[in-house]
């Protein structure tokens, strides 16, 4: 059985939709744990609604050993570790054993509104105030920098000259909630190859 981490730092809606993808049986996989960046998120509502594991990882607690501490509970039982909204950013071993099997969900259209500091609803201000017409979600791996891994999945939506920040999540949200649960899917079967650093889906 294809085993995930799912890590979060909010209300976890992305979670909502690969345990709903599970349980349609569009992903034959099993959320082996969710780890939340702080103890009062809905998320972990979310989780033991459906009986999986949660774990409370956060900076405060554990400083430099942050990323450790995830790996510590992450290694030789997870097959793929998913940022599903978690604000923080993985460093050091965590990312050398979890080679190319990190994936994050970012609320625009990578290399555009991405990086250090880019994240929630800075990302959706940003691009209204840019005034570009389309914006989106990425799925992407994760390596040492931040944003900066192989893209796996892009979805575009329009902005209108109307949109707040809020408006905007809302409609990239929607297009998140669908392309996340397709990458595990893909990942899980065996369906990627990487080439020249870029990500390959193979039909």
């Amino acid at each position: 059985m294809f085993k995930i981490a799912v890590l979060i730092s909010g209300g976890g809606t992305n979670l909502q939709s690969i345990i709903d993808a599970i349980e349609s049986k569009q992903i034959n996989c099993k959320i082996e744990m969710v780890i939340g960046s702080r103890e009062d998120i809905y998320g972990f509502e979310r989780a033991k609604k459906h009986n999986i594991d949660t774990f409370v990882v956060n900076k405060k607690t554990y400083g430099e050993k942050f990323s450790d501490k995830i790996l510590e509970l992450t290694k030789g039982k997870v097959n793929l570790i998913v940022l599903a909204g978690f604000l923080s950013i993985l460093e050091g071993k965590i990312l050398e054993e979890f080679n190319n099997k990190i994936i994050n969900i970012h609320p625009s259209l990578i290399p555009s509104f991405c990086g250090p500091g880019m994240y929630g609803l800075k990302v959706h201000e940003a691009v209204i105030k840019s005034g570009v017409k389309f914006s989106g979600c990425t799925v992407h791996f994760v390596n040492s920098e931040v944003d900066g891994g192989a893209i796996l999945l892009q979805e575009v939506v329009p902005v209108y000259f109307d949109d707040d920040s809020k408006t905007l999540q809302k409609r990239v949200l929607e297009k998140e909630h669908i392309i996340l649960p397709k990458a595990i899917k893909l990942i899980s079967e065996n369906k990627i190859e990487f080439i020249d650093g870029k990500a390959k889906i193979i039909k």
